[in-house]
């Protein structure tokens, strides 16, 4: 099946209310562009030296999210562009965003990741510094960005009533901070899900997937 037959075919399974993002690192231009001839405008990237690079060259139309873990002195390069940064998991990278963010004259929309896999090699932040973070002053004073939502990845597994506990226990955090609404955080958007998992993420109540290898094929 070609590129937009994959993308249609996911499409048309998913609920309206979930918003899917065609991860299209490590593929070349042409293809992303069969994926954007056939409607598709939101693409997600996990280096951003390569979504710079596809950026340049593509229609302005697209919606770029950054869905790798950032290291803070490359932000710079995304910050006029990016529509959606997912893995935000300090406040010393939320600052940097927004220090950015500033000087491009943009409120740049962010996802906080909460670790809730079993490994220790995922990133993200504890319920407890979740906390902490949007308690803190320093959260309060940053004009520039929005969190918009939560991320998470859930163990790399074949068992399947593990990944429906992380995805539940992520939901349940989403639930928690449904009423803590200002202007710079509101949280609509909860990404879970990939490939492998992302029927069961949103039958555990994500709105946001993260698709590649179904659309675009094995790396």
């Amino acid at each position: 099946m070609s590129i937009k037959d994959n993308l249609l075919k996911i499409k048309s399974s998913l609920p309206e209310h979930v918003t899917l993002v065609a991860v299209s690192k490590t593929k070349p231009v042409s293809d992303l562009m069969e994926a954007y001839n056939a409607g598709h405008r939101i693409f997600g990237e996990n280096k951003i030296q390569e979504m710079t690079e596809k950026w340049e060259q593509m229609p302005k139309d697209i919606q770029w999210q950054m869905i790798g873990h950032i290291q803070t002195n490359k932000v710079k390069f995304m910050a006029p562009y990016v529509s959606l940064i997912h893995g935000v998991d300090s406040m010393k990278l939320l600052e940097e965003i927004n220090k950015q963010a500033l000087k491009n004259n943009r409120i740049i929309d962010c996802l906080l990741q909460i670790h809730i896999a079993e490994e220790e090699t995922k990133f993200g932040l504890n319920e407890d510094e979740l906390k902490e973070l949007l308690a803190s002053e320093s959260f309060k004073n940053l004009n520039n960005i929005k969190i918009i939502g939560l991320m998470g990845m859930a163990t790399f597994t074949e068992n399947q009533i593990q990944i429906k506990k992380e995805f539940e226990h992520l939901k349940s955090i989403f639930d928690s901070y449904q009423n803590l609404k200002s202007e710079i955080c509101n949280l609509k958007s909860l990404s879970m899900g990939m490939s492998g998992d992302y029927k069961l993420a949103i039958a555990c109540g994500s709105t946001m997937v993260r698709i590649g290898s179904s659309i675009f094929g094995g790396r």
